[in-house]
Parts: C-alpha cells; structure tokens; sequence
C-alpha cells in the first residue's frame, strides 16, 4: 500500500508546477542543456531564414511543395523564436521566472510548432506521392488555389489539435527540463490520443506514402523498355530523398519522447518511477534539436538551395556581390530575349 502511495506521488508530481517534485540539474548538465539549445536556436533560425528566402528568390523553388516546406520552416522558426529563449532563461536562473502567461503561451506555441510540423510533413508526403505516383492528376490536384486551401487546413487542424490542452490543464513547467510543456500524466487518455492522432497516424500515412513512392522508384529502373517508364526526373528522385530524410530524422528525434508518454499514459503507477531522468531529459532536448535539422538537409541534398544559400550568405558578408548578381542577371535576360528588330547577324554577335 505504500509503495502504491509513492508511486502515485511520483506520478502527481510529474504533473505539477512544484520545485521540490525533482531535483535541479546538476551545474554541468545545466551547461550541457545550454550549450545544445543555443546552437539549436542559433542554426535554426538561420537555417529556416535561407529556406524561406531561397524559395522566394528562387523561381525553380517556387512550387507547390515547397509551399510546405516554406511552412515547416516557419513552424520550426517559431519556437528559436519565443519559447526557446525562455527555457535558455529559465536554465540560467535555475526556474521559471517568467510568470504563468509566458509558461502557457510558451506551451502553446511550442505545441504549434510541434504538431504543426508533423502535419506539414505529413502534407509533404502526400504531395510527394502525388507528384511521382499520379502525376497526370497533379496539375488538377495542386493547383495555385487548392495548395493554399491544403495548407490553410493544416494549421487549422494544427491549431484544432493544440487547444484542448487549455481545457486538460496538461500545459506546465517541468523543472527537469527547464520548459512550460506538454504534461504527460495529467490525462492518460489525452496523453495516448495525443501520441496516436498527433504522432502515430501521421508517421503511418507519410510511410505509406513513401514506400509507394520507393516501389515505383524500384519498378522504374528495373523496367528494359524505356518508353514504358513513367516520367521519373533524376531530379524528381533526389527531392523525394530529400523529403525522405527530413522525415526520417523528425521521426528518430521525436520517437523516445512519444514512446515514454505513451508507456506513462498506459501504466503511469510503474512507468513513471523506472523512467531514468536522464532518458526523459534526453528525449526533450533531442526533440528540441530536430527543429533546426530540415534547412540543413535542404542545403546538403539540393543543390539549388545550396547554391541559394551561398549566394544569400555572400550578399550579407559582402552587400555588392547581391547588386552585381542582379546586374549580371538581367544583362543574361536582354542577351537571352534579343528584340524583333535586331538581325540575325546580330543576334550572332550577341551570343558570341
């Protein structure tokens, strides 16, 4: 009966805004945590920055896809932004010195991101599919006015998804990890639909897609008869890779975390004690650290947002390479366009 009793305390205390429901981190794992989380901030929000300017100074970038990718670098941007700012305070000060507004705002917008970049990625995957598997139906499907429909209706079930914790109370600060979050044994039948509808089905259906995906890959280059292959560019294989990996690294990034609530959620009494603190602490901050992980695969697996990058990086360190690079491509445009009036001869000289 005791023994019952302690758990249950343990339990309780997870789910509570108390300093003396766990003991402060240790000055070396505090300066662990910082040290991660401002590199995480510091690449995040420079990564996210030159995904969103490369596709708007890029016309080959400007698409339908990468509409959601513009929309999960936002998502990621946001939390480098505000909360975790406030969780690199609260290290600092050993506490939560921000007030109650700031710890649910926090939680709240942290959730944003959260579920809002499973969703863009989930929405990605879809598009994907579509793209290589039904490609004769993309036109129709992804048009300028559906795209902007499909993701206004991600972050509308985004922010469908992030309300509820006002109403469950799960949104509050956790001294082990230094963050107003997500609480995992307030509810456990919230804490197993927030894992299943949040985590869980998403991770399903953007698999199915992919594994359609790599099917047709596979079929293509097996096939003899080339004018049997569907339209598959070189191009269009490296994007998928590239959507791939963004997804596969959210996935490893985000699994301990979803894991160790759904094993609170279904046994809190014997989860929640035989959960080691540096596990629950490492399952946080890897998380934390997915957001600035997408801009860096971006930059490493294409190769025109790599060169957008550069180009992007050079007209900040040196303001007149940008006016150059602009001078320099509308003279390309005049010389690529000659006017009706100039000769063959000319146009000729032109090209020489």
């Amino acid at each position: 009966m005791d023994l019952e009793l302690q758990h249950e305390n343990a339990s309780k205390c997870l789910s509570r805004n108390e300093s003396g429901c766990g003991a402060s981190a240790s000055s070396g794992v505090s300066t662990a945590l910082a040290s991660v989380l401002i590199f995480t901030i510091v690449v995040d929000i420079l990564g996210n920055v030159l995904v969103i300017l490369s596709v708007y100074r890029n016309k080959k970038l400007r698409n339908a896809g990468n509409i959601f990718v513009v929309s999960l670098s936002v998502a990621d941007l946001v939390v480098a932004l505000y909360p975790y700012p406030l969780v690199l305070t609260a290290i600092f000060h050993n506490d939560w010195t921000m007030g109650d507004l700031h710890c649910q705002a926090s939680g709240f917008i942290m959730g944003l991101s959260v579920i809002g970049s499973i969703f863009n990625i989930t929405a990605i995957a879809i598009n994907r599919y579509c793209y290589i598997c039904h490609s004769l139906h993309y036109d129709r499907l992804y048009s300028l006015r559906n795209t902007c429909c499909y993701l206004g209706l991600t972050w509308f079930l985004t922010a469908i998804a992030t309300v509820p914790n006002f109403f469950v109370g799960s949104l509050q600060y956790d001294p082990r990890i230094y963050s107003c979050t997500f609480t995992q044994t307030v509810s456990s039948y919230y804490t197993i639909s927030v894992v299943v509808i949040h985590f869980l089905i998403p991770v399903l259906v953007v698999s199915y897609c992919y594994l359609r995906i790599w099917v047709l890959v596979i079929q293509v280059k097996q096939r003899v008869k080339p004018d049997q292959r569907p339209k598959l560019k070189p191009s269009d294989v490296r994007n998928f890779l590239m959507m791939f990996m963004v997804f596969v690294l959210f996935a490893v990034c985000w699994a301990p975390l979803n894991l160790i609530g759904l094993a609170v959620a279904i046994n809190p009494v014997e989860v929640v004690p035989n959960i080691p603190e540096w596990l629950f602490v490492t399952s946080y901050f890897m998380a934390y650290f997915n957001s600035c992980l997408n801009a860096i695969i971006y930059g490493l697996l294409n190769q025109n947002f790599r060169k957008e990058y550069k180009t992007i990086l050079l007209a900040v360190c040196i303001p007149r390479l940008l006016i150059m690079e602009t001078s320099r491509c509308a003279t390309e445009g005049l010389k690529s366009k000659p006017s009706p009036a100039v000769t063959n001869n000319n146009v000729a000289e032109l090209n020489v």
